[in-house]
């Protein structure tokens, strides 16, 4: 069987730690993306999360990167923390309509991340499961029910039908269950790989690709993976590019159904200046 598509990189680029270590000294910060993106294959978009961007915003970003890079964004916590996913069809039109299908190529998957006080209710997820659209078509035509919210006009051009992806973080034992992972893939939608000792992390296989976010085997957000750390990963990762799983996965459900899968992987330890050598330790590995 062949191998899916891996890519590994960081969550974020305008970190300050970064500057005289991952970036030469010097460098200019509207230059930062560009080579951050030369060293890696996919970066997190971030802001996202914060606050709604603007279409001449993302716009910039597909033009400072490789043809074959891709972005993954975090959706907004409008969303996933105020609203809780009720009353979402319209901060989801607005998200959709904000710009984001200007990244065109570069458009990768949504990561929609749950507060850890977000308790699993399948009353209130299927509903927000059948809204997500798969394809960039199927966005465009959500986002035209948008308000007045916006920063700016909205972007809905579809320059060609693209699959639009979708990652659940979540980080309370509640989703601990085999509905949840039922529900998943059902709608094809991935589980995020959450390594930390303090979030929860399980390795069920739940879409057509696999969504890792690695934030340091220690205290949360702090630790700098050792060798046999970054062995371990980049066998996973491989395993399940592959169309196997590890044979240590943390599952609720049993094994997925064995294909080829995409893996993207994002290092984000809270000392960023760890992030981008772990990424690219484990690149090598990857590579060998």
């Amino acid at each position: 069987m062949s191998s899916g598509i891996v890519r590994v990189g960081v969550a974020g680029w305008t970190h300050a730690p970064w500057r005289g270590v991952f970036y030469p000294k010097g460098i200019k910060h509207e230059q930062e993306l560009g080579y951050a993106a030369n060293q890696f294959r996919t970066l997190e978009i971030t802001g996202t999360f914060y606050g709604t961007q603007r279409p001449e915003t993302f716009a910039s970003w597909a033009e400072q990167v490789p043809a074959d890079f891709v972005f993954a964004i975090k959706a907004p916590r409008a969303i996933t923390h105020i609203l809780r996913l009720r009353d979402s069809q319209v901060p989801l039109a607005n998200f959709l309509a904000s710009g984001l299908l200007r990244l065109g190529i570069h458009l990768g998957p949504i990561l929609w991340q749950f507060p850890a006080n977000f308790h699993f209710d399948a009353d209130r997820i299927v509903p927000f499961l059948k809204l997500l659209p798969h394809d960039t078509g199927k966005a465009a035509v959500l986002g035209r029910k948008h308000d007045n919210a916006l920063r700016a006009p909205a972007w809905l051009n579809v320059d060609r039908e693209r699959r639009l992806r979708h990652a659940f973080e979540i980080n309370h034992d509640s989703f601990r269950c085999q509905a949840f992972i039922d529900l998943l893939r059902a709608h094809d939608v991935a589980l995020v790989c959450a390594d930390s000792d303090k979030r929860l992390r399980l390795m069920d296989v739940t879409a057509d690709f696999v969504y890792c976010r690695l934030s340091g085997p220690g205290r949360l957000h702090a630790s700098l993976y050792d060798k046999a750390g970054l062995d371990t990963w980049a066998d996973r990762i491989n395993r399940w590019a592959l169309g196997d799983e590890p044979p240590d996965a943390e599952r609720v459900g049993g094994t997925a159904r064995s294909r080829k899968r995409d893996v993207f992987v994002y290092c984000d330890p809270d000392k960023k200046v760890h992030a981008p050598d772990d990424a690219m330790e484990l690149i090598r590995r990857l590579r060998s």
